[in-house]
């Protein structure tokens, strides 16, 4: 093969640019013995393959997988502090705890007038912010049109 079709063959494999047909001219040419000097750099880059097809893997592989038997055993005891944990839990917190519970009629009417005042001005606040939104997609849609 002429060594300037090779270089041109080697550039355009370099740059992925080349065919499968031109790829195996090149392993035809680097697996000849008549590679120019400057190229022999990348003869075992093309020859790589060819030398690993005569290879044979000769280790035996073990057929049979080790199975653990703690694995199963884990499961186990995962689950079974799962379930004192939550029994736990609710034990400890089953105890008269105040959770906001009134006796007096007038003063769950006031905590509650508080608590809505409370969420009035949480949603004005909400309602504001959405009005200078809409402003601001108007004079968006205005320039942008």
């Amino acid at each position: 093969m002429e060594l300037k079709l090779v270089e041109i063959l080697l550039e355009k494999y370099l740059e992925g640019t080349l065919s499968i047909a031109e790829e195996k001219q090149l392993k035809a040419y680097f697996s000849s013995e008549e590679v120019a000097s400057h190229l022999v750099q990348y003869k075992p880059l093309f020859c790589y393959f060819e030398n690993q097809k005569e290879q044979q893997y000769t280790k035996a592989l073990p057929l049979q997988s080790r199975k653990h038997s703690y694995g199963k055993w884990i499961g186990v005891a995962a689950v079974i502090v799962a379930f004192f944990g939550t029994v736990g839990y609710f034990y400890n917190n089953s105890s008269d705890v105040d959770l906001g519970t009134y006796t007096n009629p007038e003063e769950a009417f006031v905590e509650t007038q508080k608590a809505l005042e409370m969420l009035s001005e949480e949603v004005n606040n909400g309602v504001e912010s959405v009005v200078i939104l809409k402003e601001y997609e108007k004079t968006k849609k205005t320039i942008f049109k």
